[in-house]
């Protein structure tokens, strides 16, 4: 059965790059999108998610005022003696988290229209390798949710393709995370079309939160997926090699498609809120930095609220 929610179109205008051979092409594709993630990478601001903020640790971050309450052993009298006023001294919060990425390679996201600037593989493994890189600068830890170890290297981009590429034969059939232990408070990012069965997916998110993980998704949509624009004769093709369906009028599809568009991604927002996840959308024919920057200041502000 054909379901307008998790099918591509084909149109005169429209370049799509599905073939017989996911895995082949995903393969090919990896070593053109690193350059890519490092340009995203260096234009995201140093440290936006750094974890520069009081707790525990070794290196000296800034004094502020004493508040009436506090143990007075937290006085620095050393820097109080300049003057008037009591001062605290606070050390920078200097542990890691473990980061779990997960970019979507199965074959709906092999989709790209005319609309676009990228296909939302490129777009998704771009933006993850470029994420990557920004956590590890900010002193955190990222593994490739269920091939790799977390990683705090410098090369993390080289060090995830390599895992990418390896795997392209499994991951490339994969329309939902793998399920893979996580440790308590580990961060799962999820970047994914989010065009699978929604109760699977529901569920492994429950399974990350019931093992104490929180992090985001964020949902890669091409713009035609969203306005559908097609109009007149259209076939319509099933990424997964399901039947074909073929439109007489397209046009008269499009008030339905988009509402079952917009119930379908309320429905993995709300799946995200319940698990305890940030919900972001992005769109392809939008710069690829802008995604980075939203997605590592969500990312901030999940940490600012644990």
């Amino acid at each position: 059965m054909i379901r307008p929610i998790t099918t591509t179109a084909y149109d005169p205008a429209a370049r799509t790059q599905i073939d017989g051979a996911v895995a082949a092409d995903l393969a090919a594709r990896l070593p053109r999108l690193v350059n890519r993630a490092h340009e995203i990478a260096a234009s995201v601001a140093y440290g936006v998610h750094g974890r520069k903020r009081a707790g525990q640790g070794e290196t000296f971050w800034q004094y502020r005022p004493f508040t009436n309450g506090e143990a007075a052993h937290r006085i620095d009298w050393r820097r109080s003696a300049r003057g008037d006023q009591l001062y605290v001294r606070e050390r920078e919060w200097e542990a890691a988290h473990d980061y779990f990425l997960w970019m979507d390679c199965s074959p709906s996201m092999a989709f790209v229209s005319s609309l676009a600037q990228d296909d939302k593989l490129s777009r998704g493994v771009t933006l993850g390798l470029a994420l990557a890189d920004v956590l590890v600068k900010g002193g955190e830890r990222v593994a490739a949710l269920g091939l790799t170890a977390p990683i705090s290297a410098r090369d993390v981009i080289d060090r995830l393709l390599r895992a990418l590429y390896d795997g392209a034969a499994d991951i490339s059939r994969d329309e939902l995370p793998p399920e893979a232990a996580l440790r308590p408070r580990a961060r799962v990012v999820l970047i994914s079309d989010f065009l699978c069965d929604l109760d699977a997916l529901s569920a492994r998110l429950r399974r990350f939160a019931g093992a104490g993980a929180s992090g985001a998704l964020l949902m890669i949509t091409d713009p035609s997926e969203e306005s559908f624009p097609f109009t007149g004769e259209t076939m319509f093709l099933d990424t997964d090699g399901g039947p074909a369906f073929h439109a007489g009028d397209a046009r008269s599809l499009r008030a339905a498609y988009a509402k079952r568009f917009d119930a379908h991604r309320e429905a993995v927002r709300e799946a995200a809120r319940a698990g305890g996840f940030l919900f972001l959308q992005h769109h392809t024919d939008r710069p690829a930095a802008e995604a980075a920057l939203a997605l590592a200041m969500g990312l901030h502000g999940v940490e600012e609220t644990l």
